[in-house]
């Protein structure tokens, strides 16, 4: 886990207790701003939007190194070739990294898709995608074909509070099934939605939370979801929590 605080350390917990663990050290990780593991190569990844590289720590925290991104990195995640995506946000693009830095690919995004804030790459090869900050006039969850130049489908649009709109879609989590989680920021809830993106539902309501959802990780074997659930206040997050869901 990680905290948006003043010292260079990512927290274990145990998974069952959740009771810290150990603490693992990264030098110079200022700027942090999303978090992702890979269980094929038993490593943590970390992206810092300030120095917009790659931070990567072996699970005992004993390697530590990183790699130029070349631009701001805001979403991670890990695909079935156990390579690092990388979601730049303001230039609108994916970048596929091996494990050790290589940069395998860039994809451009389509031109309508603003704001990107995480990828994930589904076993058919396509990317689920949701875009949309808070001035932005579409908040959408979005699949995109394997190259990233066509848009499959979408949910979402102008920003709302109905069940079909999104505000600030900030981060997606996956299951087996292609089922897509999104934390659906200034709506407090987390949506369910089919591999289509045409059916959905509330997974996690508002009255469940006690701020707002910013980050999300399903583990597929348990069907537990993590939440992380922090406060906005004064135009920054302060107090935060770790909720966990049976889904």
């Amino acid at each position: 886990m990680l905290r948006d605080k003043e010292h260079d350390q990512v927290e274990v917990y145990d998974a069952i207790a959740y009771r810290l663990q150990r603490c693992l050290t990264v030098p110079k990780i200022r700027g942090l701003n999303d978090i992702t593991s890979c269980e094929h190569y038993l490593c943590v990844y970390i992206c810092n939007h300030i120095v917009e590289c790659i931070h990567r720590l072996d699970s005992q925290g004993k390697a530590v190194t990183q790699w130029p991104v070349d631009d701001k990195p805001y979403g991670l995640s890990v695909n079935r070739s156990h390579n690092l995506l990388v979601t730049c946000r303001l230039v609108g693009k994916i970048k596929e990294f091996s494990s050790h830095g290589d940069l395998l690919r860039a994809i451009t995004l389509p031109d309508h898709v603003i704001n990107p804030w995480q990828a994930i790459q589904l076993t058919s090869g396509q990317f689920v995608v949701c875009h949309g900050d808070i001035n932005d006039p579409v908040h959408r969850v979005c699949v995109i074909n394997a190259d990233g130049s066509q848009i499959v489908h979408t949910h979402g649009g102008q920003p709302g509070t109905e069940a079909v709109q999104c505000d600030v879609p900030i981060r997606l989590a996956v299951d087996t099934n292609n089922f897509v989680f999104v934390a659906d920021v200034n709506n407090r809830r987390v949506k369910l939605l089919s591999p289509t993106l045409d059916c959905n539902r509330r997974a996690v309501t508002s009255d469940l939370l006690k701020w707002r959802p910013v980050r999300l990780h399903l583990n597929t074997q348990t069907r537990h979801l993590y939440v992380s659930d922090n406060e906005w206040k004064d135009g920054k997050y302060g107090a935060g929590r770790v909720v966990v869901f049976s889904v």
